[in-house]
């Protein structure tokens, strides 16, 4: 995870001195906060990173001699195809059409988004398709 933060910590740092010569040199401050919550979301996750590098064992990505076969994991198994993510993702899609057509866009929407939760459950809880 030392790869991860120095890459995270290098953004942060990036975003923060743009920010401080867009923030002197602008006369707007929406693209300053912008670039401040940038860096951020870069600091905020590459600390914790490099706090937990330091206080576990080295994983075989971070270590440099490691060979393919020291960080093959088990591959377990995959779920099978599905029509209930894109349902859902319809149904989604129909729920933002509903904030920018009109209210009526709504009820095919959640009738979607329903439909897909059901059908993803009862599918999950058989183990196979519905």
């Amino acid at each position: 995870m030392k790869v991860e933060a120095k890459i995270l910590l290098i953004l942060g740092l990036f975003f923060g001195i743009v920010a401080a010569v867009y923030w002197r040199w602008s006369v707007e401050n929406a693209g300053g906060v912008m670039l401040v919550a940038a860096m951020l979301l870069g600091f905020l996750p590459g600390s914790y990173y490099w706090w937990w590098s330091r206080r576990m064992r080295t994983r075989p990505e971070d270590d440099p001699t490691a060979t393919p076969a020291q960080s093959a994991g088990v591959v377990g198994a995959f779920p099978g195809t599905s029509i209930w993510p894109f349902t859902m993702g319809m149904g989604a899609f129909f729920v933002v059409l509903a904030l920018v057509f009109g209210i009526w866009l709504l009820v095919p929407g959640i009738a979607l988004v329903t439909w897909a939760l059901l059908g993803g459950i009862a599918e999950g809880r058989r183990g196979g398709r519905v």
